[in-house]
């Protein structure tokens, strides 16, 4: 209970936590960088007095012994150009074939003479080579090492945040799935009740009529009790004629909608097989025809159509409503995202899980404009 209470101060402190142990490990990485990078400077002066001591032993015809030599052979990683008084150049650790290039030579000098600042050589006040050189594998190497750091931890972060996400949307999935099945559950008692009074109100001869329509409103209840005790698991799909199936959930829908919304059909010939659930289809098309109706602020004109090329089933809903921005072409699928005043933005992203999870189809907002309207298209296989 504590812990839940403040489980937002314990994020932020342990976000702080993070970003001062990054910044503390670049710190020292830099640091280590540049005590890396002055030892390199104190081998390459060292390398540079060895060369004044030759230049001294042989004007001089001394032998002052082989650790000049030694010291000057002892660079095996840092490379480095040596420019002459004359203007020509010697060159260690660096390719062979290259250095035969005057052209690359320049272009090296100039790298060199920005990582590292020239070290020239003197005798009796008189230059006699300058030395350029770079950065040694292992620099190079550690230079590149903090980006790695920040890789790695970017990485740690985002497995870490994808891992809580998921298991917070699937705490959401089982609570939404729960309470979908117990409201299954709760409507089942009350329609038990009504499906008796229903055979009472036979037998005191009522107008048929309402019989009938009693008995439309009593299945439409059996069916949205089916789709709410299907939602958490995998719903079974059987063969089933689409437009048939289409014009059953438009019929019902026609019926109890406003005298002012003309709806119009439009299917051909025949029968398209197509794989489905049934209640989770009319579902789908009650979703979108509801959210049409909307849109066009219950006054306005509504088409269904449903075409078929080769193996794939389309099925359209068009409104002359208000129209959507393209960038809410992808976000009015997204759960919690409604363009209503009222509303918990749920209908579009469950239509399209039933669509795409449940049937293999697809689900998009085919075109759409501004005070005009817009269509939602499916698309599904048919059925071999």
């Amino acid at each position: 209970m504590i812990f839940t209470e403040y489980k937002n101060t314990f994020r932020w402190i342990m976000i702080a936590a993070s970003f001062i142990m990054v910044s503390v490990i670049l710190w020292k990485t830099y640091e280590l960088f540049q005590h890396f990078k002055k030892e390199e400077r104190v081998k390459m002066e060292m390398w540079s007095f060895a060369q004044t001591d030759l230049h001294k032993m042989n004007n001089l015809n001394v032998d002052m012994g082989n650790l000049p030599l030694k010291v000057i052979t002892s660079n095996k990683t840092t490379p480095m150009i040596k420019v002459n008084q004359d203007g020509s150049f010697d060159s260690n650790n660096i390719d062979e074939e290259k250095a035969k290039d005057s052209l690359y030579i320049q272009k090296l000098i100039a790298k060199f003479k920005n990582e590292n600042t020239p070290i020239e050589i003197r005798y009796k006040n008189e230059v006699l080579s300058t030395i350029y050189y770079g950065n040694s594998p292992l620099i190079n190497k550690l230079k590149y090492y903090p980006l790695a750091l920040i890789l790695i931890i970017v990485l740690f972060i985002a497995v870490i945040f994808f891992f809580y996400s998921s298991n917070k949307n699937a705490t959401q999935n089982k609570l939404w799935s729960g309470m979908a099945k117990e409201t299954a559950h709760q409507i089942g008692t009350p329609l038990s009740s009504l499906i008796g009074w229903t055979e009472i109100l036979k037998s005191e001869h009522v107008n048929p009529e309402y019989i009938v329509e009693i008995e439309k409103d009593v299945d439409r209840l059996k069916t949205i009790t089916e789709r709410f005790s299907k939602i958490g698991s995998i719903p079974a799909l059987e063969v089933a004629d689409i437009i048939e199936e289409t014009i059953n959930s438009y019929d019902y829908l026609k019926t109890r909608s406003s005298k002012l919304i003309d709806f119009e059909i439009i299917t051909p010939s025949g029968n398209i097989p197509v794989k489905l659930n049934k209640q989770l289809y009319s579902w789908v098309i009650e979703n979108l025809v509801k959210n049409a109706i909307d849109a066009m602020k219950g006054r306005g004109k509504l088409t269904i159509e449903i075409s078929q090329l080769e193996n794939n089933v389309k099925v359209s809903v068009t409104d002359t409503g208000k129209g959507l921005a393209k960038s809410q072409f992808k976000r009015i699928f997204e759960p919690g995202y409604t363009t209503k005043k009222r509303g918990w933005g749920l209908g579009l992203s469950l239509t399209k899980r039933i669509i795409e999870d449940f049937h293999n189809g697809k689900i998009k907002v085919l075109q759409s404009e501004i005070n005009k309207g817009t269509t939602i298209q499916i698309a599904l296989t048919r059925a071999v």
